[in-house]
């Protein structure tokens, strides 16, 4: 279909972080005019913004890449086991450099509205320049971290010193010599105590929840491992479709009380050498989050460690995890080491809540107050449909796609919305558990199969998965997570770290291997589930 006016295109696809690039290599790749929206000043989306102190990708390095470039895979330099913020941020330019994928992005530009025009069967974007974009495809690239979560605790907006969510750093901040509290103890929160704990005066870790830390185990890569992986590499992407989550393993399916006490605690210990949260997790066995028995002989593994490494018998009790071991999988770069620094202190939040955050600091319930000279917030995100919130999405009928939400996110294969035609989502809720570039690698084989044979036809090219399939993913996905401690277990997968959520499954809990499986039967079976008008 040729272009009619300059702001008519193809797609429309709103990011450009990883999703929105992949979108529109793909669009690209299939000669259709893409335009992508884009609020931030450049690229990089979440890689972008969450630019904090030690803020790195626990995913092996060569498995945080776009799959598409083969070339690029074999030559493209990154020295160590994982990469950090500047690394891939640096990784992701260069992709769009080297594809020419500037011209097709405008920056600084915030989407209003999107809205499906049923009449024309379109898409009509309006933008916080005046712009009107339509187009016949609509990409919502929002990412699965993209919308900050910030505690509901009083007095948070009065406090006078600087005041700082992790994913909005101000790279101008200086903690050098300063009193620094950090609310939050996931990922992030670990990655940033441990960073800037040598260079302030005194910090002030505030956790209601602490994690189970691994070792990351972050190296320098040789080059003789780095030709393996190149000589393995066609092998390595395949593998995803025959692992539960695409970290470049195949996960254990063995049953942890199968083996004696000594057999596990070897096991254990194994992994904990080795390194890395996901490998830990799924590495040795295959019941850490299906089995509370098996999940319980690791957690008593990570407190021993913990109990060991933490000398002071106070910080290790306020550093203890209590809950299951069913969050997404924590390692670090020496976080206890960096807790064990005299300046550091734990300050217990489920013994002893935090009442308000006042002008010069924290006061607790007990009448404490810890004084600061910056707080930082570290609670993360309302993951995956937090993102669709920024601007209304009216699909068939005018429906607005979070009241369609209200009660929780439905969709189809993770990748399409019953009454909201032509729209397609890479990270979209519902897809599957796992590394972020696999899970947009395996989305983007069902979406493009289907624009593919849309393109294909000769009427008004309109694809739009049905109600009745919608509803039998939305089953399925509760039903792989009924027995699921990750389910169970309050964290941003399931959205228990935001207030007022339901905390119904977020994700496709049955692995790369099972998603597969469903799309080639949706695919074989003429595209069931989908209606083509």
């Amino acid at each position: 279909m040729p272009n009619m006016s300059p702001n008519r295109y193809d797609a429309i696809v709103v990011g450009a972080g990883m999703a929105g690039l992949q979108a529109l290599h793909k669009l690209n790749s299939l000669n259709l005019t893409v335009k992508v929206v884009e609020r931030l000043p450049d690229v990089g989306g979440t890689w972008l913004t969450n630019n904090y102190p030690g803020a790195m990708s626990d995913t092996e390095s060569y498995m945080y890449r776009f799959f598409w470039d083969k070339e690029d895979l074999y030559t493209y330099p990154w020295p160590n086991r994982y990469l950090t913020q500047p690394e891939i941020l640096a990784y992701i330019r260069h992709v769009v450099a080297k594809h020419g994928m500037r011209p097709h992005i405008q920056f600084n530009t915030e989407v209003t509205g999107a809205n499906w025009d049923d009449n024309a069967k379109e898409w009509r974007v309006n933008t916080s320049t005046g712009e009107q974009f339509t187009g016949r495809y609509f990409f919502p690239c929002l990412g699965i971290l993209s919308k900050p979560v910030f505690p509901d605790i009083p007095g948070i907006d009065g406090f006078q010193g600087a005041l700082t969510h992790s994913s909005q750093w101000d790279p101008e901040l200086n903690l050098s010599g300063k009193r620094v509290g950090v609310i939050g103890c996931g990922a992030t929160g670990i990655q940033i105590i441990t960073a800037i704990a040598p260079q302030v005066a005194s910090l002030i870790s505030f956790q209601r929840t602490p994690q189970y830390s691994v070792p990351a185990g972050n190296a320098p890569i040789s080059s003789q491992q780095r030709a393996w992986i190149n000589v393995h590499y066609d092998e390595l992407i395949d593998q995803i479709w025959e692992s539960m989550a695409g970290f470049g393993f195949i996960e254990n399916p063995r049953p942890t009380m199968s083996l004696s006490a000594e057999e596990r605690e070897y096991i254990f210990e194994m992994l904990w050498q080795y390194g890395s949260g996901m490998h830990f997790m799924m590495g040795g066995f295959g019941d850490f989050v299906i089995d509370p028995v098996a999940n319980e002989e690791v957690c008593k593994f990570i407190r021993k460690k913990i109990s060991q490494m933490v000398k002071d018998p106070e910080k290790a009790r306020n550093l203890m995890p209590t809950e299951f071991y069913a969050r997404r999988p924590v390692c670090d770069s020496g976080y206890y080491d960096a807790c064990n620094r005299d300046n550091v202190q734990i300050v217990n939040c489920k013994d002893t809540p935090i009442a308000a955050i006042t002008a010069s600091g924290v006061r607790m319930s007990d009448g404490k107050e810890y004084e600061l000279d910056a707080l930082i917030i570290a609670t993360g995100f309302d993951a995956f449909d937090g993102g669709f919130s920024s601007f209304p999405i009216r699909g068939r009928d005018g429906k607005l796609l979070m009241d369609c939400w209200r009660e929780r996110p439905k969709t189809y294969l993770g990748i399409g919305c019953a009454d909201f035609p032509n729209m397609f989502m890479l990270t979209g809720p519902l897809s599957p558990f796992g590394n972020i570039p696999a899970i947009i690698h395996g989305t983007s084989w069902p979406i493009f199969e289907l624009i593919d044979k849309n393109e294909q036809r000769e009427d008004n090219h309109v694809v739009e998965a049905t109600h009745e399939a919608q509803s039998e993913w939305v089953e399925l996905c509760d039903k792989c997570s009924e027995c699921n401690l990750i389910q169970k277990t309050k964290s941003w997968l399931n959205s228990g770290n935001v207030k007022g959520e339901p905390g119904a499954t977020r994700l496709y809990l049955g692995g790369f291997k099972g998603y597969k499986a469903f799309v080639s039967g949706m695919i074989e079976n003429d595209y069931r589930g989908f209606r083509f008008m």
